[in-house]
C-alpha cells in the first residue's frame, strides 16, 4: 500500500495495490500489519455506509469527545473528500484538504481524531464507507459549518448544495467547541 502526505500532516492518501486483468480490478483495501507498520490504527469499531445524491453535501461532522478517526473511500460514484483540522492549537486550525474519492480505484483518505469530515457528491449518486476508530456518540455530535468563509473550502460546486437542516444549522469554526 502506498501512504501519501497530504498538505495537513496527519491526514494521509491511501493507495492500495490494485490488481488488474480482463476481468477488473482487485485491491487489499485493509491489513492489520500494513496499517501497523505504516503507523496507522489497526483497530477500527465501527463500519458506516451512506448513499447520497448528486449535489448532496454531507458536513463538516466531528465528536467533541469520543474522537473519531476515519477512513474513507467511495465503493460506488465519486466524490470530493474533505478534512478541516479543528485542533485550537495545532499550528494548521482552520485549514483544509480534499481530494476526490472515486469506485474506480480503491483509494481512501485516513482522517485522524482532531479533524472534522465532509463530502460533495460529484457524480449521480455516491456510497460511502468509512471505518471509525471509536463509536458514534449522538451527544458529542457537532457541526461546523460547511460553507465557514475562514475556512474558505473550495467545493467543485456545480449546483446548489443539498445539506441536511444539522448541517445548515452548523456553527462557524470560531463559535464551535473544538478539541484543544
Amino acid at each position: 500500500m502506498e501512504v501519501l502526505s497530504t498538505l495537513l500532516p496527519g491526514v494521509l492518501r491511501l493507495r492500495p495495490r490494485t490488481f488488474t486483468d480482463d476481468r477488473g480490478w482487485f485491491a487489499e483495501t485493509f491489513n492489520e500489519a500494513t496499517f501497523q507498520k505504516a503507523g496507522l490504527p489497526s483497530h477500527f469499531v465501527q463500519d458506516n455506509q451512506s448513499r447520497s445524491h448528486q449535489h448532496v453535501l454531507r458536513g463538516l461532522h466531528f465528536q467533541l469527545h469520543n474522537a473519531q478517526g476515519k477512513l474513507v473511500r467511495a465503493v460506488a460514484g465519486r466524490i470530493f473528500d474533505v478534512a478541516v483540522d479543528i485542533r485550537r492549537s495545532s499550528a494548521h486550525f482552520g485549514q483544509w484538504v480534499g481530494i476526490e474519492l472515486t469506485s474506480k480505484t480503491p483509494e481512501m483518505l485516513w482522517i485522524p481524531p482532531g479533524f472534522a469530515h465532509g463530502f460533495l457528491v460529484l457524480s449521480q449518486s455516491a456510497d460511502v464507507l468509512y471505518k471509525t476508530t471509536d463509536f458514534y456518540s449522538p451527544a458529542s455530535e457537532r457541526t461546523v459549518r460547511w460553507d465557514d468563509p475562514a475556512i474558505g473550502i473550495e467545493w467543485p460546486l456545480t449546483a446548489k448544495p443539498i445539506v441536511a437542516a444539522k448541517d445548515a444549522a452548523g456553527t462557524l469554526l470560531h463559535q464551535t467547541d473544538v478539541p484543544d
